[in-house]
């Protein structure tokens, strides 16, 4: 019966998986579309409306990373891992892959905005920057649960082992040879130039 959850539980995120990948590449459809209507030499544009294209361009190819990160990220972590959330190296690993891509997509969407409002509409600009705000509070409320986390996990140094133990694995699945058979390459050290 476990078993059976299981795997119910791997189609649903294969599934999220897929329409996150579908929609990240429409996105960048999108953004591409976007893009040239901005950079298209044959079209009378003016350039104001050619700044607003390609930031609108950014926007868009932003929300498709987002898209395609968290699409790669709940397929590392809960399908090829095969995660079982509970301990805090886990938790910490898979927060810290989704914050990364948040915080990195709101400061890309405050530059664009800032951009955007500057010339259109001085007046919202505070907004803009509330977003930039919520930016850094994201970081820093990460910041502060790395910190506290990270004493938790000296608690239970065989959940910190086991999770590089299958970091590893993971790493040498990517490169479809084991970690111990690759060749290393030797090194290689420069005589000290004379003079």
């Amino acid at each position: 019966m476990t078993r059976l959850i299981e795997r119910i539980f791997t189609l649903g995120y294969l599934a999220v998986i897929a329409l996150f990948l579908l929609a990240g590449v429409g996105l960048i459809g999108l953004a591409g579309a976007e893009l040239w209507e901005g950079l298209a030499p044959s079209t009378s544009v003016d350039v104001r409306a050619r700044f607003d294209s390609v930031l609108d361009a950014i926007g868009i190819m932003t929300i498709a990373l987002v898209s395609i990160e968290l699409a790669q990220t709940v397929f590392e972590e809960e399908v090829r891992r095969e995660v079982k959330i509970s301990g805090p190296t886990r938790v910490r690993r898979f927060l810290s892959r989704f914050m990364v891509v948040l915080v990195v997509a709101l400061s890309i969407e405050t530059l664009v905005a800032v951009f955007r409002l500057l010339h259109e509409a001085p007046e919202q600009l505070p907004y803009a920057a509330a977003i930039g705000g919520t930016a850094a509070l994201l970081l820093v409320g990460w910041g502060t649960f790395l910190r506290l986390n990270r004493s938790v996990e000296e608690l239970e140094p065989e959940a910190m082992a086991a999770a590089k133990d299958e970091d590893g694995e993971v790493e040498a699945e990517k490169d479809d040879a084991p970690a111990a058979s690759k060749p290393r390459r030797k090194r290689t050290t420069r005589a000290p130039a004379a003079g």
